[in-house]
């Protein structure tokens, strides 16, 4: 549905984007993530026919057309990370407008303003709006057209907890019709929670690609168990550290950094050396841990 092939963009002398190359299948919700400057906008904007590529191409829909033919731009509804409206009109009258440039009728207009939560406030001035408000307005316009591509940048930046549990259930409700999703964003919960699959860019280049699945497993590789005990003999602490090189003794408590078969297996060794064990806990790698790890302590 979406494909960069080596995908490159210069501004002047400063490259923003080097040779990004992937394929987003029709259905898949796919995330985007990096620090500030490292070409997310870039490339979504390229998808959205806003941005023309300095070398490679961005394709849309199958078989694939340039991003900027005309019949590739009607597939997509893009929303950029910040969105403006005449603050004289109320945010029905701006959906409206958009529903009607998309050939929508008045059923579209209502479907739009139930699905971000709007339909309270649409009768009000958008120049009244709270910046959540805003954005979850923006939400409408992009959902208007019922495109089966819908690019979102930065989507739940300003968004309060009412919007972005509405852009939650928006994001589910395409899942459910098959339609595409690529969006960036710097909220781990969102991207944990919507994504099918994660790209990471560093420096303008894909640094990392993994289905959600994938992330599952990494994440568990990184977790960590705390395990308290009476007591720990030297022939039970040589046969833990012989499962879990990187285990850390502290008082009382043993640290056990590893999978999840890791720290089963520690824990059947101190039953089985007979330590009592008066309590333990365990917790899987974090999402927010792990991506600053793949950004290498690049600032957001």
């Amino acid at each position: 549905m979406i494909t960069y092939d080596a995908f490159a963009k210069s501004f002047g002398s400063v490259l923003a984007v080097r040779e990004f190359t992937v394929t987003i299948a029709a259905g898949e919700v796919v995330a985007l993530l990096g620090p500030n400057g490292s070409g997310k906008t870039t490339s979504i904007k390229a998808a959205a026919g806003l941005v023309r590529p300095s070398s490679g191409r961005v394709l849309i829909g199958d078989p694939g057309r340039t991003a900027w033919d005309a019949d590739a731009r009607q597939a997509c509804s893009f929303l950029p990370q910040r969105v403006s409206f005449p603050e004289s009109l109320t945010g029905r009258e701006v959906a409206e407008f958009y529903c009607k440039l998309r050939g929508r009728g008045a059923d579209r207009l209502q479907e739009v303003l139930a699905l971000t939560g709007l339909n309270g406030s649409s009768g009000r001035a958008v120049g009244t709006y709270s910046g959540g408000m805003t954005q979850r307005l923006g939400l409408a316009v992009a959902m208007a057209a019922q495109a089966p591509i819908l690019l979102l940048d930065e989507p739940t930046a300003a968004l309060d907890p009412d919007g972005t549990s509405a852009f939650y259930e928006l994001i589910e409700f395409r899942r459910r019709e098959g339609q595409t999703v690529f969006f960036s964003s710097h909220q781990m919960g969102d991207v944990e929670r919507l994504a099918d699959r994660f790209l990471v860019m560093v420096g303008g280049r894909l640094m990392a690609s993994f289905t959600a699945r994938e992330l599952t497993t990494m994440l568990a590789n990184r977790g960590v168990m705390k395990v308290t005990v009476d007591a720990l003999s030297d022939a039970s602490l040589a046969q833990v550290r012989t499962l879990a090189p990187r285990v850390i003794v502290a008082g009382d408590q043993i640290i056990v950094p590893g999978t999840a078969d890791i720290r089963l297996a520690v824990l059947d060794t101190l039953r089985n050396h007979g330590v009592n064990i008066r309590g333990w806990s365990a917790e899987e790698g974090r999402l927010d841990a792990f991506y600053r790890e793949l950004i290498g302590g690049r600032h957001e």
